[in-house]
């Protein structure tokens, strides 16, 4: 398929963990007609505002990256939401996708959509085989939904939209709010503020709280009068002391993950290239590796600098036991991830914390590699 550097892209969800790292993909490879909105600006969940958007700015192509996401924690909570906002979301675009005549569609789902017990490594062909993970499902649903109206307006309508499921995702930009954050970025966050307990660095946990939220109800306007005492306390709620860390569940638990600008590398492949994904009209994007939750954790800890132990509170869910994808068919057309787990942890940390001059021109050095 052949694209010009002046189609108009319109990027749903720019700002978030994949939308900006995809903005910094297209711009790198001469794309410079992208379109975006910000969620004061457009609310995806109205159809109408969506349309209205759609008729006025007629773009070429979409890339569908806006969504509610979160961690366990967040996705067994909110259940209602994350369905209904994602639901919305995708039927919302996707529709107007087809009334104002995109050329191409991309649609990012989440590997959750596999069931609890699928076969690793998840193949494609396994969506809808079996029941789904339960604290998850509100999203995994709305998830299999999109992939479903894609696949049916192809069928209908001789459309061109497709559905990629990246596996887990990091990278800068993430969301680090230890309530709703995914697994990566919540372990990363808690590692970096017991090793500021234990060297007593009261100013900067002070400034991390201000900067990043411990939960939706606990900012750093809660925590005030913020002493070393209230603060040491609060963190201890969470599982993070100077000497200690404590992680949900067991730690046997093998998940995947993929630093976000390998994927934003995949989504501007497949914009530019013809892709068959019939019969399923999804495929998997992802590393093809996975590790146990207590290597993850063993990485972070030496990458961080944190000198303490780590507990695990076994009350507590695993989830999942496994979810690795086949990324075979992706390998097939002809892209690789590139990042390997500790270089993607190592340039997530030093561009989210290390501030210092030494920290930037080490990240510096990294990204310039990628």
């Amino acid at each position: 398929m052949n694209i010009t550097h002046d189609a108009k892209i319109y990027i749903a969800g720019h700002q978030g963990l994949v939308g900006s790292s995809l903005i910094k993909s297209l711009q790198a490879h001469g794309y410079h007609n992208l379109i975006t909105r910000t969620l004061a600006e457009l609310d995806l969940r109205d159809q109408k505002a969506t349309n209205d958007f759609f008729a006025h700015e007629q773009p070429d192509y979409v890339i569908i990256a806006a969504a509610k996401v979160g961690g366990i924690v967040a996705n067994n909570t909110y259940r209602a939401e994350f369905i209904y906002d994602n639901l919305m979301i995708a039927a919302n675009i996707i529709h107007a996708a087809y009334l104002y005549n995109v050329k191409k569609l991309i649609n990012l789902g989440s590997s959750c959509i596999y069931p609890k017990n699928a076969p690793q490594p998840l193949q494609e062909s396994y969506l809808l085989s079996g029941p789904l993970e339960p604290t998850n499902e509100p999203y995994a649903i709305a998830k299999i939904a999109a992939i479903k109206l894609c696949n049916a307006y192809n069928d209908q309508y001789d459309t061109n939209f497709i559905s990629v499921m990246p596996t887990n995702m990091y990278g800068p930009h993430d969301n680090y709010n230890l309530e709703t954050a995914h697994v990566l970025p919540a372990l990363l966050r808690k590692f970096h503020l017991a090793k500021l307990l234990q060297q007593e660095r009261w100013t900067d946990i002070q400034s991390d709280i201000q900067r990043f939220p411990l939960s939706t109800k606990k900012t750093a306007a809660t925590l005030y009068p913020a002493t070393p005492a209230t603060i040491q306390a609060e963190l201890a709620t969470l599982g993070i002391t100077p000497s200690t860390v404590t992680l949900w569940g067991t730690g046997t638990p093998r998940r995947e993950f993929m630093f976000v600008d390998d994927l934003g590398a995949a989504l501007v492949f497949l914009l530019q290239n013809s892709t068959n994904l019939r019969p399923h009209g999804f495929v998997n994007i992802g590393t093809g590796t996975d590790v146990t939750i207590n290597e993850l954790a063993s990485i972070m800890k030496r990458i961080v600098g944190f000198e303490g132990t780590i507990i695990y509170d076994t009350s507590k869910p695993d989830g999942t036991s496994q979810k690795l994808l086949d990324v075979s068919w992706m390998h097939n057309l002809g892209w690789k991830a590139r990042v390997t787990l500790e270089d993607g942890i190592f340039q997530t940390y030093h561009n989210t914390y290390c501030t210092t001059q030494e920290g930037k021109n080490i990240a510096k050095e990294y990204h310039e590699s990628f």
